[in-house]
């Protein structure tokens, strides 16, 4: 954390890096979300400033004892909305996240990239599909993101490796939770190699229920769809979660594009109710890269 230490500043001011890590913990400790921190964040205040020396003191130990589990696998960094180098990709999403922990080269986040995300139970022409766009992206030098969950984000970030491509975890658990559990060596060769990012708070994880952390993963699509130029979907149902991140990639601003095998599937319906909206129906690559280049 020492690297954070001399780089953290606010108003030219040099503020203690645990402090506002379990300053920020203890907030969510209470009854908050992404979206209400960010409006009481939107005059750039700290999380320090929130509460009192006694609150911040309670859970100092717990913060402690979380970076020593994650150091298990990997280092853990934190950036926070004020400091110098925080993603100005995330600046602009419409509630941005004010911290985010991560383990490996956070200036990955400002190279361009795309982000590859669907099903959770791909089809075998789907799976081909997705390897297909990562071999077409790491030659034009893309950056694949994705969400380390079962199915089309552990195709895209496996076909990045094989491709010797460059590759970004967002997930939706604390750091040192691994989600699903079969991809534990793949997110800490992602970590220790190229970017592993999480936006939830750990000890708010630790205490709620499983139905509760559920929450975090629609939130984690929002972020991945920040920090990425562009979002492809490859397959997805009419109720996935893939199309929470389809929505925000579109209030963003960032580009959506939508497989045309996906529009071919009479069982669904959301890929007409996207491209109505501006959505890009991808026949074949180039319908990608012509858009894209005129970014």
């Amino acid at each position: 954390m020492s690297n954070q230490e001399l780089s953290l500043f606010h108003n030219d001011t040099a503020i203690h890096p645990l402090k506002e890590i379990a300053a920020y913990e203890k907030l969510w400790l209470g009854d908050t979300s992404f979206k209400k921190l960010a409006n009481a964040f939107k005059n750039k205040k700290r999380p320090s400033m929130f509460i009192n020396h006694i609150e911040y003191e309670s859970v100092y130990s717990q913060v402690m004892e979380y970076m020593d589990s994650v150091r298990n696998y990997y280092n853990m960094s934190f950036i926070m909305n004020g400091m110098l180098d925080y993603p100005e990709k995330l600046r602009q999403a419409k509630d941005p996240v004010e911290l985010l922990y991560f383990s490996g080269n956070i200036d990955l986040v400002n190279l361009k990239s795309v982000a590859i995300v669907g099903t959770r139970k791909p089809s075998h022409e789907g799976i081909r599909r997705t390897h297909q766009l990562v071999r077409e992206f790491v030659k034009d030098n893309y950056v694949i993101v994705s969400g380390l969950a079962e199915g089309i984000d552990t195709v895209a970030h496996k076909s990045a490796l094989h491709y010797n491509g460059i590759t970004i975890g967002v997930i939706g658990t604390p750091l040192d939770q691994f989600y699903p559990k079969s991809n534990k060596d793949l997110q800490i060769a992602i970590a220790q190699n190229f970017l592993l990012i999480s936006q939830v708070p750990f000890l708010k994880y630790k205490r709620q229920s499983i139905r509760g952390n559920r929450l975090f993963f629609p939130e984690r699509n929002k972020t991945m769809s920040a920090i990425s130029d562009a979002t492809v979907i490859v397959e997805a149902s009419d109720t996935s979660g893939t199309l929470i991140q389809a929505r925000a990639a579109l209030d963003q601003g960032r580009k959506l594009f939508i497989l045309n095998s996906c529009f071919e599937n009479r069982k669904i319906s959301w890929p007409e109710k996207f491209e109505s909206l501006g959505a890009i129906r991808v026949r074949e690559f180039d319908d990608i890269r012509k858009n894209l280049n005129n970014l």
